[in-house]
């Protein structure tokens, strides 16, 4: 586990009608602050990775279909600096992970759908905080490829 990273399980209400799928309160204990909700989507096989916010915290929960969020912490004053969480999120495992700035992340849709990943954001999109990496090229020590076997 990721120094400060929260994985909260969501609750869903669910009757013949459809579904009501919980995200955030701001009574919530987890509720820093807010500044904006988005919404990633992206097809079964993309990579969108690897993220980096300065300041920026990340709630994140997917809505529709199925994510592998990867996280890795290079943050040189943590305790679990060098460590990768590999979460598979989505309907059949409703969840919030909260990330904290600093930390490495992107994701992965996998399944037979769309993934539609929220991100109930701690600040407005700032194009100046946040670092891109290529998925592929880099020094992190993860393979995005699917493991067999």
């Amino acid at each position: 586990m990721i120094d400060g990273v929260k994985i909260i399980s969501l609750k869903q209400i669910n009757d013949e009608r459809g579904k009501i799928m919980h995200m955030m309160k701001s009574t919530d204990s987890h509720f820093t602050k807010f500044g904006e909700i988005y919404f990633s989507c992206a097809w079964p096989g993309t990579i969108k990775a690897w993220h980096i916010h300065d300041s920026m915290t990340l709630n994140n929960a997917v809505i529709s279909g199925r994510a592998k969020l990867v996280l890795y912490d290079n943050r040189d004053n943590s305790r679990t600096k060098g460590e990768i969480m590999e979460l598979f999120i989505g309907e059949d495992n409703y969840s919030l992970v909260q990330i904290p700035p600093k930390v490495t992340n992107g994701y992965k849709a996998y399944g037979d759908k769309q993934v539609i990943l929220a991100n109930c954001a701690s600040e407005p999109h700032d194009k100046n905080e946040i670092s891109y990496i290529d998925p592929f090229e880099n020094d992190i020590p993860y393979n995005w490829e699917l493991k067999q076997g």
